[in-house]
């Protein structure tokens, strides 16, 4: 059987850390926010701000929600986000995506300043994060992928890794990550025009799943002493209501030596790095 790397014990030792650097900021008179800027109420939005609201008092951070209706304007919206963005006492912006159709949302990002940009939503966030700037925040995702690996005492350096995905969100961050000073892995990036798509995941020491496709992932893609994170999180087909990974669980978990679960798995993390990168967004400002 394989070692499960369970996501919630690295929340509580990131989360530990956090409450107490937050009341040490506290003592200065500083209470570090996010703020959460959502436009209308999707389900999958509310569920994340409601997590994330959750994390934030349970370490002695505030939050404040800025919500809008689906059908506000362009102008409306983008000077409501400036106002979000100029005010002091926020630290760190969360902005739900995708917005609606009507809303030009490539221009409404980068009102963002990058120092508040705690979940890569601008340019010059993913610029940084590209070169590897330590003022830039990478997304959430693949920051709590890093921080799984980091938790575990998984070996990064001079291995080989597989990402199997290459989406802005999470696939491409990561494979940077991945090849940074910090990790140097050998990295892959995969897609669905990979020749071989099963032999290059089997060949790789670790294998990342994130391209969002439900059970993709089955035992010829996987081989023994292979560490398998997965990050998909979608509607299990076998079972209507529950949730399941890009990761044929069932399949792969026999297999390897380790894996994370879905549910309990990386989404666990997720929360816990977007209050870490607000904490640390609140310091820079503050010159701590």
């Amino acid at each position: 059987m394989a070692e499960v790397l369970k996501g919630k014990d690295v929340a509580a030792a990131i989360k530990e850390s956090l409450t107490a650097q937050i009341s040490e900021i506290k003592a200065k008179g500083i209470v570090p926010k996010l703020g959460i800027i959502r436009v209308g109420a999707r389900p999958d939005d509310l569920y994340y701000e409601g997590g994330a609201k959750k994390t934030c008092a349970s370490i002695g951070m505030d939050a404040e929600v800025f919500e809008y209706p689906e059908d506000i304007d362009q102008e409306s919206f983008e000077k409501a986000v400036q106002e979000v963005n100029d005010r002091k006492d926020v630290h760190g912006i969360l902005m739900f995506s995708p917005l609606p159709k009507h809303l030009n949302e490539s221009k409404i990002r980068q009102l963002i300043s990058p120092d508040k940009d705690v979940d890569s939503l601008t340019l010059g966030s993913a610029a940084k994060v590209f070169v590897g700037d330590k003022t830039g925040f990478p997304p959430c995702t693949p920051q709590a992928v890093m921080e799984i690996l980091h938790h575990y005492k998984i070996p990064i350096e001079g291995r080989r890794v597989a990402v199997l995905g290459r989406s802005l969100v999470v696939g491409k961050p990561l494979a940077m990550l991945l090849l940074g000073k910090d990790a140097n892995a050998t990295v892959t990036v995969c897609h669905s025009k990979t020749k071989d798509l099963p032999g290059v995941c089997r060949d790789a020491d670790i294998l990342i799943a994130a391209v969002g496709r439900a059970k993709m992932v089955k035992a010829d893609f996987v081989k023994p002493g292979q560490v398998v994170i997965d990050v998909g999180i979608n509607e299990d087909p076998d079972n209507p209501g529950k949730y399941c990974g890009d990761v044929d669980y069932g399949e792969v978990e026999p297999i390897v030596d380790k894996i994370t679960p879905v549910p309990g798995g990386v989404g666990s993390v997720t929360t816990a790095v977007l209050c870490k990168h607000t904490l640390m967004a609140c310091k820079r400002q503050n010159g701590l």
